[in-house]
């Protein structure tokens, strides 16, 4: 598999996954145009677009996409929100808190998340041919899922809790703010405990999604979950290209 990043933060947030000669969109919070370039104006090998919840930082391209002819999964309170609840290219009706379905060869599972939105979700995605597969969770204060022999860690680690504390009481950000946020958002300690009890020795790659610009500290960040966990880490810049090789393991 290979990842490509087109923006990972709260100005959009929005991969491509590329596995043989399908690609897999994960998010749609970035202009359409910006997806359109990554994939030079060709989306012939696109076999869906997952869209974890309503927020336009995730889903803002979602009815463009839906014009270009490409199928949109999410569950179906993200579809209300977003309009498109009747459109025949809404595809996973996902109403369940854990519910599988298929884009071409990859197979995909849905998990309910905890956030400020109508009904947001995580994926755990599995290649059928390579058997490979990515978590993908971000926007969640917490995952109630626990997975086993999970290869590659999308995942959010938006806040230090002590970066976020400091900065209140210097006044840059509004007391009131910091209970959106622990509601909301997966902190850098909450990462790490769902880390500890989720990686095993089937783990390769961990990838940190969706860092604040005000309460994060991603050297730390990479740091102290390299340090716990003994997995290669590495940050959700706008424009890295991952490969997440099973090989030469």
């Amino acid at each position: 598999m290979r990842l490509k990043v087109l923006n990972s933060g709260s100005s959009g947030n929005s991969y491509l996954l590329f596995c043989g000669d399908e690609i897999l969109i994960i998010e749609a919070g970035v202009k359409f145009s910006l997806i359109q370039q990554a994939l030079n104006f060709d989306f012939s090998k696109v076999v869906g677009c997952l869209v974890s919840h309503e927020h336009k930082d995730h889903s803002k391209a979602a009815k463009d996409l839906i014009n270009a002819g490409i199928d949109i999964y999410c569950s179906r309170g993200t579809a209300k929100a977003l309009g498109i609840v009747n459109c025949h290219r809404y595809i996973a009706k996902l109403g369940l808190q854990i519910e599988t379905f298929k884009m071409g060869n990859f197979a995909t599972m849905a998990f309910n998340t905890q956030h400020d939105c109508e009904d947001g979700r995580g994926f755990l995605i599995g290649h059928m041919l390579t058997k490979e597969n990515v978590l993908f969770c971000t926007d969640s204060y917490y995952i109630r899922p626990r997975f086993a022999k999970v290869n590659y860690f999308l995942i959010e680690s938006n806040y230090c809790a002590d970066t976020l504390q400091a900065n209140i009481v210097a006044g840059l950000i509004p007391p009131e703010r910091k209970l959106k946020l622990l509601q909301s958002h997966f902190s850098l300690e909450n990462c790490k405990k769902f880390l500890a009890a989720n990686v095993t020795s089937e783990t390769r790659k961990i990838v940190l999604l969706h860092l604040s610009a005000q309460n994060s500290d991603g050297p730390r960040m990479v740091k102290e979950i390299h340090a716990l966990t003994g997995i290669d880490t590495e940050i959700a810049e706008k424009g890295k290209e991952l490969r997440l090789e099973l090989t030469p393991y």
